[in-house]
């Protein structure tokens, strides 16, 4: 079994542009404690779709931590994008990795709500950095 790399929960993403998709005010807010504790700088925290859209198109970012649905709207066409521009994604979510959004990106890791500080963290530094 390979080892993973050690690293310190405050300092693993530094330099890391991330964008944040999240409906619920409060999950979205502490995903952006979470990410800029860890050194991340967040480009979008988005409630919608179409924010995180009009985001993505720019490109100028490294990862994403995206939730399956917003409302009442899957991320299925954010996922397309961030793929076609070759920009990894985690799901973090409450809904299972049955749901077809899952099921379409199956390699994409799923992060399931709530979860720990360094889960999240640890994902993101895999995405960038593994």
């Amino acid at each position: 079994m390979e080892e993973r790399p050690k690293f310190r929960v405050l300092s693993a993403l530094d330099g890391v542009r991330v964008l944040l998709v999240e409906d619920d005010f409060l999950i979205l807010t502490e995903l952006e404690f979470i990410m800029e504790d860890a050194g991340a700088e967040i480009v979008g925290a988005c409630r919608t779709i179409t924010e995180a859209l009009l985001i993505a198109k720019k490109g100028d970012f490294d990862a994403a931590i995206l939730d399956v649905r917003i409302g009442s709207k899957t991320v299925g066409p954010l996922a397309q994008e961030l793929s076609e521009q070759g920009i990894p994604f985690i799901f973090y979510t409450g809904q299972g990795s049955s749901d077809l959004v899952c099921q379409n990106w199956a390699e994409r890791r799923i992060i399931a709500k709530p979860a720990r500080q360094r889960d999240l963290v640890s994902a993101v530094f895999d995405l960038v950095k593994g």
